[in-house]
């Protein structure tokens, strides 16, 4: 069977790729996942790819998405890199974190109830400000 007849069938691990590709907690496993599924030229894989190009929070896995369905052809749109908050209501989400914590408590403690809280909050801008994350969310958490 040569690697085109392989890559026209589902990957054996199809499932358990599905399921990382829409894990709202980690993008790195979304992104790996969708550089998986982007080896296997099938409709159910294209289906995956597309909804993550339309509907993933961080553009590094959209634009993975991109590259893979471009590859196979697919008639798609590069995407666009998102302005103002990746998540609605980030905002209040933030301030009740805050306000769950002692007066005068430190930005780290901050850092560590957010990911414990909503680790998807947290997950989307880590992996959508790269190595700006802790500089922006110190900021946010200063302002608050």
């Amino acid at each position: 069977m040569s690697i085109d007849e392989a890559n026209k069938e589902l990957p054996p691990n199809y499932e358990e790729l599905k399921g990382a590709a829409n894990r709202t907690s980690s993008w790195r496993e979304r992104l790996k996942a969708v550089e998986e599924l982007g080896q296997w030229n099938t409709p159910k894989t294209i289906d995956v790819l597309k909804h993550r190009l339309n509907n993933d929070t961080v553009y590094l896995v959209q634009e993975a998405a991109y590259r893979m369905l471009k590859q196979w052809g697919e008639d798609v749109q590069p995407p666009t890199r998102k302005t103002g908050d990746l998540i609605k209501g980030v905002n209040k989400i933030l301030v009740r974190i805050k306000k769950s914590l002692p007066a005068g408590h430190s930005f780290e403690e901050f850092k560590e109830k957010l990911k414990k809280m909503r680790l998807d909050v947290y997950d989307a801008y880590e992996g959508e400000r790269g190595a700006d994350f802790d500089a922006w969310l110190e900021k946010v958490w200063a302002s608050l």
